[in-house]
């Protein structure tokens, strides 16, 4: 097979030039980093889950109409994605306190938002993704005022969905990052979900114990990461008993 050239490699994902003009390879990777990358490690499985679960969850988005870069799944770690131009931007999602806004704040994690809190963050390791404010993102020209319409309206759909589907599994979408891209087509562009959507960048709780099913268990050496990796799955439908090389599923409901 011809050598791949490679466009871009992050913490948990490697970006090689597409098979077709105007589309990427992402790769997932096993590597695990934690507090902008002070913290490293190897879940073996990761990124076979995580390209399960992102191409699970990318698929359910799209079907209410949400635009995202995801074409489809190639094997078991690749999936092949439209070729965006990302915002350096990440969009945080919160609906439960927990991670820096209970420090922030010094609120006790676990506890109820009163609505859905959306955050910004400036994408830029050296400077450890600086929170930052719609009039930063405008004033820098990061992105438009229309841009960020487009994202928050964007972002409050996915969380609405995306919160009803974890809690008809037995889990609770407690936060969650987005990230979004302009896609180009005959001259005309549109913002879409990019990046993925797994328990890399997730804290999902159980619903009734409150049990960390995502990288927390990393972060925190709380043990058992694989494993809360492939509960997620497994709840979600898409890991058969067998382990992570069956087919996938649909989701099914826990009472």
């Amino acid at each position: 097979m011809a050598r791949r050239r490679r466009i871009y490699e992050g913490k948990a994902k490697v970006l090689f030039e597409g098979p077709e003009p105007g589309t990427l390879v992402q790769y997932f990777k096993d590597d695990a980093t934690a507090f902008n990358n002070q913290k490293r490690g190897v879940i073996t499985g990761k990124g076979v889950l995580n390209n399960r679960i992102s191409e699970y969850l990318m698929l359910r988005l799209a079907e209410i109409g949400i635009p995202t870069h995801f074409v489809r799944r190639l094997n078991m770690r690749e999936q092949l994605v439209r070729e965006v131009e990302i915002i350096p931007i990440e969009v945080v999602v919160r609906n439960t306190v927990a991670g820096s806004l209970a420090k922030r704040f010094g609120i006790e994690e676990g506890q109820a938002l009163p609505r859905s809190i959306i955050e910004y963050y400036y994408k830029n390791d050296q400077l450890g993704d600086p929170m930052v404010s719609e009039e930063h993102i405008t004033a820098f020209g990061w992105a438009t005022p229309q841009d960020l319409d487009d994202i928050l309206n964007l972002s409050l759909r996915i969380n609405d969905f995306l919160m009803g589907l974890f809690l008809g599994v037995g889990m609770k979408l407690v936060d969650f990052k987005l990230e979004f891209g302009r896609l180009w087509e005959n001259e005309e562009m549109r913002i879409v979900l990019a990046d993925e959507i797994s328990p890399d960048n997730c804290r999902i709780w159980d619903a009734k114990t409150n049990e960390k099913m995502d990288k927390d268990r990393f972060r925190r050496d709380l043990g058992g990461v694989a494993e809360a990796y492939q509960e997620v799955a497994r709840r979600l439908g898409i890991l058969p008993e067998g382990g992570v090389g069956g087919d996938m599923a649909g989701p099914k409901t826990i009472q």
